[in-house]
């Protein structure tokens, strides 16, 4: 489906769901970024950026596309036999979330239109959520979500070449890119796309020379090896996807402050940019 005038017809489509910031799923991400899990307890603060690991689609096994993913066509316009990207989200933070609050989601489709870029013809659907606790609104995000046609079989799938990362950092840590790192993230998340966890497809049926690293994990890296860095909390920000990384790479995890806020991105082993990220400290200027 890539027709304009039927695109149109999902904007404003919303969907609410509820979930439970339980203390094991905080302590199990803790462990995934190597921090000590007894570090968190029921009652505390969120780390602002962990959000990721609510609101994990509990979709029957029968209602999965082959790919993993939902199936469309409910909720987001029926794209059925593409593949699904993410490509970027805004995040911003207004109020704390804390471990053991109950969580509702109201999500919204606000764009679903055709494009075209250096890598063939896609559709863009962007969905923003407002997630609430118990004091009302806590965050607001936008995410974007790229759906591509399918390739055949045991063709390498189209990528955009990655741009030359020019900033200086101010700080750089290197992390390769393993399979046990990866599928712990799914399992959080719930994510069950293939690219993320089965070879033989994101290979042979996807295209891909390797398993895909997720976006979200990789923001969520570019923020974690930045905190140690950063001299306020956040108060938003924006990412956005260059190009894929992928395991068995080796990544540099970089930052730098900038103005009110840091600008962070990942470069993969060509030094190439590949993710960034760009953070609003509290208190920046509005």
């Amino acid at each position: 489906m890539n027709d304009a005038v039927s695109l149109k017809d999902w904007l404003g489509r919303t969907r609410r769901d509820e979930d439970e910031i339980t203390l094991g799923a905080v302590q199990r991400l803790a462990a995934t970024l190597d921090q000590d899990p007894a570090a968190f307890r029921r009652g505390a603060v969120m780390p602002e950026s962990w959000y990721a690991i609510l609101f994990a689609p509990a979709a029957r096994e029968s209602t999965l596309q082959p790919d993993g993913h939902l199936l469309t066509g409910d909720f987001l316009p029926p794209l059925h036999g593409t593949r699904r990207m993410f490509a970027g989200r805004r995040a911003n933070f207004i109020k704390p979330l804390r471990i053991g609050d109950m969580v509702s989601r109201v999500s919204t489709v606000t764009r679903a239109e055709p494009k075209a870029g250096r890598t063939g013809s896609f559709t863009l659907v962007t969905v923003r959520h407002e997630i609430s606790g118990p004091s009302g609104l806590a965050l607001t995000e936008e995410q974007d979500i790229v759906y591509r046609a399918a390739v055949e079989a045991g063709t390498a799938a189209a990528q955009r070449e990655a741009a030359p990362a020019t900033d200086k950092p101010s700080w750089s840590t290197q992390i390769e890119l393993d399979p046990v790192l990866l599928f712990r993230y799914s399992a959080l998340t719930f994510n069950a796309h293939r690219i993320h966890y089965d070879l033989p497809y994101a290979r042979d049926v996807e295209g891909y020379p390797a398993l895909v690293m997720n976006g979200g994990l990789t923001a969520l890296l570019l923020i974690e090896t930045a905190r140690p860095h950063l001299p306020r909390a956040i108060a938003a920000y924006a990412a956005r996807a260059m190009s894929p990384l992928f395991v068995g790479q080796r990544v540099a995890f970089n930052g730098r402050l900038a103005g009110d806020g840091a600008a962070l991105w990942a470069s993969g082993p060509d030094g190439g940019l590949a993710y960034r990220v760009d953070v609003t400290l509290n208190g920046a200027a509005p």
